[in-house]
């Protein structure tokens, strides 16, 4: 049974309450949290957004609440910027004590961050005096690269979670090799896709390209943050010195990540950036506007390899490997040839750009239709007739 027929099916069977708890740590979560927390009150169940500060610039989070349609988060652990090590024991110390406290059915944990692990770990370990259950959303995703740091969130999350919530089909045979038991995960497509549909005529409306003076279709958007292509001078250099010689053929437009520009500034890279367009960080609705009008997107971002399948946009990721292989295989991705180089970038965007633009949604996975939130809450709800059996016994 296909996953909306199954959702109308047992819309009318629940009429049991559910409080949930809501973690959003950084920016990539905040789109995977609106559309949730927008399904949960639909459906009439109460939530607690917390939001851990784990992202603590005005306008790579604030600003996000207001394009998303956010409410003002219940608690606000401001934990700011850390190691992993200590940012991660922040948000748990600080966490407990409202997990304690809210008497919650299910804590939803999104992504990969650090926060992700953080709230799942301390739920986990507090099991017995609480009864809260942990969702993993965008459960099931691997690149295989353990020096991610987001790939050991990744996979201890999915070990700690009750409930694993895959956004495509690829990712459920990652979970089941894992010794993941097959009535612990369900599929619900893709929740980042709810929130583009959802605010993409307001991102068009925006116009960002033309305030830039840039027509559609005739530019390059870019995108950097990952450790291994801006915490080393050579890689960073590397990168960069690509990018550059693409703007040699067409406008790169590059909102720069703040770690991304403290970096650059201190390894003297100055003349690379100089070449480039660069931005302040942008809000959602604006670099959703950037992305949508752009011909090719360059980028080491796991959400932008989604949102330009979706759009239908060329992109090329900037990295070794992808947790979203499915973005290859049925969307407009692809890899560009590692280690980067100033050859193999132009290479990868030129083929990219003779790929050519797609009308939006044409090869969407399944599930990246605009529902995923409500899928999302509708596995809570079926999760839930089950009195809790520990986290090798979930079922429907």
């Amino acid at each position: 049974m296909r996953i909306d027929q199954r959702m109308r099916r047992v819309q009318p069977l629940f009429n049991v309450k559910m409080r949930v708890v809501v973690v959003a740590g950084a920016r990539p979560n905040f789109m995977k949290v609106a559309p949730i927390l927008r399904a949960l009150t639909a459906r009439g169940h109460e939530s607690i957004l917390v939001h851990t500060g784990q992202h603590y610039d005005a306008r790579m989070s604030d600003a996000f609440f207001q394009d998303l349609e956010i409410p003002d988060p219940d608690h606000h652990l401001e934990v700011g910027s850390a190691s992993h090590a200590v940012q991660t024991a922040r948000v748990m110390e600080a966490f407990e004590p409202i997990l304690l406290e809210a008497c919650a059915d299910w804590l939803v944990v999104v992504g990969d961050v650090n926060s992700t692990l953080a709230c799942a770990l301390v739920a986990a370990k507090l099991t017995e005096r609480t009864g809260t259950r942990i969702a993993h959303v965008e459960a099931g995703l691997r690149s295989g690269d353990w020096r991610m740091p987001e790939e050991v969130n990744r996979v201890i999350t999915d070990r700690l979670a009750d409930l694993l919530l895959t956004p495509s089909r690829d990712a459920q045979p990652n979970l089941i090799a894992e010794g993941i038991a097959v009535d612990r995960i369900r599929f619900v497509g893709n929740v980042m896709i709810d929130t583009l549909l959802h605010q993409l005529p307001h991102a068009i409306d925006l116009n960002m390209p033309g305030s830039l003076g840039l027509s559609s279709e005739e530019y390059v958007v870019s995108t950097l943050h990952r450790p291994s292509n801006v915490d080393d001078r050579d890689a960073l250099a590397s990168v960069l010195g690509a990018l550059a010689a693409v703007a040699s053929e067409m406008p790169v437009v590059l909102p720069l990540h703040p770690r991304t520009r403290k970096n650059a500034e201190a390894f003297g890279l100055g003349a690379e950036l100089a070449r480039l367009h660069v931005l302040e960080p942008l809000s959602y609705r604006e670099m959703l506007s950037l992305t949508q009008g752009a011909a090719v997107v360059l980028t080491d971002s796991g959400g932008l390899q989604e949102e330009t399948t979706a759009l239908g946009v060329p992109c090329v990721t900037l990295r070794e490997q992808t947790e979203r292989p499915i973005t290859v295989t049925e969307g407009t991705n692809r890899l560009a040839p590692w280690p980067l180089s100033r050859v193999g970038v132009l290479d990868a965007f030129a083929a990219a750009l003779r790929q050519g633009r797609i009308k939006p949604g044409e090869r969407c996975p399944e599930g990246w239709d605009g529902r995923a939130g409500e899928r999302v809450v509708v596995a809570l709800e079926l999760a839930g007739t089950v009195a809790p059996a520990g986290r090798l016994a979930i079922s429907q």
